[in-house]
């Protein structure tokens, strides 16, 4: 299987990784679709971002534009739900500890993509993520975070809010940065880390926490170890 891309695309931006693999969360390799996210463009500052894609094994590939300008990226991320719904996560334009970061989606496969409006939030993204179609995640603070700082929407990306996190006293200034929440059981979960500063334990013990109103607030429910949590 021959992908039409050329390596360095998939490296172009702020970020790039080791070149060695290729990005966390910039690429889908299964057997309902094959992903590439990426930016190309001769112009340093305003490049095209682009998903690259096949949904037959690689036996022919589409081309889809998600935005026409965008600006050096560095955070990225691709996924689809579905056959239809999928999402696109970018971040770029970064100075220290700000950047510009923004949600696109699709609900035809990836043909066409949509941007949302932004959450208002010009920290640094760590991840981010979509639930159903109407439920996304994004999760800030990269460097020297403090606290969880999670944003939500539950209508597609139209408004976005801060969510509450319950943290025992003991646990404050530790359990500093919210991975992707997950349904589990009648409600959501999520596994919160130290961020990348964390010594407690080894460093790399997560908080699990538990909402019982689709991700507003958060309530601290126990430690997981590092072979739990995977």
């Amino acid at each position: 299987m021959r992908v039409p891309l050329e390596t360095d695309q998939l490296f172009d931006g702020e970020y790039n990784g080791n070149k060695q693999q290729l990005i966390d969360g910039s690429y889908i390799l299964n057997e309902n679709r094959l992903a590439f996210l990426y930016s190309e463009g001769p112009n340093w500052d305003s490049k095209k971002i682009v998903v690259t894609y096949s949904i037959n094994q690689g036996k022919t590939w589409e081309h889809t534009v998600v935005t026409d300008s965008f600006p050096p990226i560095r955070f990225r991320k691709v996924d689809f739900l579905n056959n239809h719904f999928g999402y696109v996560i970018i971040s770029g334009d970064r100075t220290m500890s700000q950047e510009f970061s923004t949600v696109f989606l699709t609900n035809d496969g990836g043909k066409s993509w949509t941007e949302t409006n932004h959450s208002g939030n010009t920290r640094l993204i760590s991840d981010g993520g979509f639930i159903d179609e109407s439920l996304g995640f994004l999760s800030f603070g990269t460097i020297n975070p403090e606290e969880p700082d999670l944003y939500l929407t539950k209508d597609g990306g139209q408004s976005w809010e801060s969510a509450v996190f319950r943290i025992p006293d003991e646990y404050q200034h530790i359990f500093v940065s919210a991975e992707i929440p997950f349904k589990e059981g009648n409600h959501l979960a999520v596994l919160v880390n130290q961020g990348p500063n964390g010594d407690y334990d080894g460093g790399k013990v997560k908080g699990k926490f538990t909402s019982e109103d689709n991700g507003n607030t958060w309530d601290f429910v126990e430690e997981v170890k590092p072979n739990e949590a995977e």
